[in-house]
């Protein structure tokens, strides 16, 4: 049966660098190849441009060996085609319907959330977020928003949106330790946040330690 990592390797491609084509991590597209993680439409969209096939050739690899067989052995091999060619982005259509999930885990003696590295899969866009740029979906770790926002829920954010008195944020902080909070206020120096969870109160984070403050505009249930 024709797999994934042949799919790959038929095209000329590591791992690093089918990861570069298709705006991942080596360790997700590893994943993938092992099972560890399942193979999605929207992953199948992703991948079928950097592997030169069509995404229900990947949909389809845990189907008979024949049909994807056929068509890997009848496409060149990625490392003939020109350079351009191999690093071509994915069709501008088939980008604007998909964006990346991202996720984060404990880590640290205090117990920081912080960014995992690249997404961890790919969701297709909600109507509203259909004209944003660079949206992306989250998970919620810890319950210190409950019970506005609980473990598991897949936050949906616009980074280009700024956020108004109460809306809820990702702050991603220069050490990559990130913040899913609700937005109170920005002073000259410092943005003021507000968690329910073990206690509700407002603190301040000083702008100097913020690399990027994001706006939550909808969610979805695990």
């Amino acid at each position: 049966m024709t797999t994934m990592r042949e799919l790959r390797q038929a095209a000329g491609l590591s791992q690093e660098k089918l990861a570069e084509m298709a705006g991942t991590s080596q360790p997700q597209i590893n994943k993938l190849e092992t099972g560890q993680r399942k193979l999605t439409v929207d992953w199948a969209v992703k991948l079928a441009g950097p592997l030169g096939v069509e995404p229900a050739v990947l949909l389809g690899l845990d189907g008979p060996a024949a049909a994807t067989a056929q068509t890997a052995s009848m496409r060149p091999a990625r490392s003939s085609l020109p350079p351009l060619l191999r690093t071509a982005p994915l069709p501008q259509a088939q980008a604007a319907a998909s964006m990346p999930v991202r996720a984060a885990a404990r880590g640290g003696v205090d117990q920081e959330m912080f960014l995992e590295d690249g997404p961890i899969d790919w969701i297709a866009r909600p109507d509203y977020l259909k004209n944003a740029r660079d949206p992306y979906a989250m998970y919620v770790v810890g319950d210190s928003m409950m019970p506005r926002f609980r473990p598991a829920q897949l936050l949906h954010v616009n980074p280009h949106k700024p956020p108004a008195a109460g809306s809820g944020v990702v702050v991603v902080k220069c050490n990559k330790a990130v913040l899913v909070k609700e937005f109170v206020r920005r002073g000259p120096d410092m943005v003021i946040l507000r968690e329910y969870r073990p206690a509700d109160r407002e603190f301040p984070v000083p702008l100097e330690e913020i690399d990027t403050l994001h706006t939550v505009v909808g969610l979805q249930e695990p």
